[in-house]
């Protein structure tokens, strides 16, 4: 069991349910590096960690793209 699992917050009532399923066909040698990797880093919570990952991704460019008031050119003069 990994530390952070241990630290985790229990979900309450008051959290919102995960109903929705998305499903994700993976090649063989794929799934074979995702599984090494969750073995080489001990995440015993596969689902937790492909969730994460895909959200912090997607936060990560929605901040990078950003719309602004003026265009990066603009700026830059």
């Amino acid at each position: 069991m990994r530390k952070r699992d241990k630290t985790c917050l229990k979900a309450t009532a008051n959290d919102p349910k995960r109903r929705q399923r998305m499903v994700c066909l993976m090649s063989e040698e794929e799934l074979r590096v995702v599984d090494r990797y969750l073995e080489h880093y001990k995440i015993t919570n596969k689902s937790r960690w492909l969730r994460e990952t895909i959200l912090t991704f997607i936060h990560k460019n929605m901040d990078e793209d950003y719309p602004t008031l003026f265009g990066e050119h603009d700026m830059r003069r």
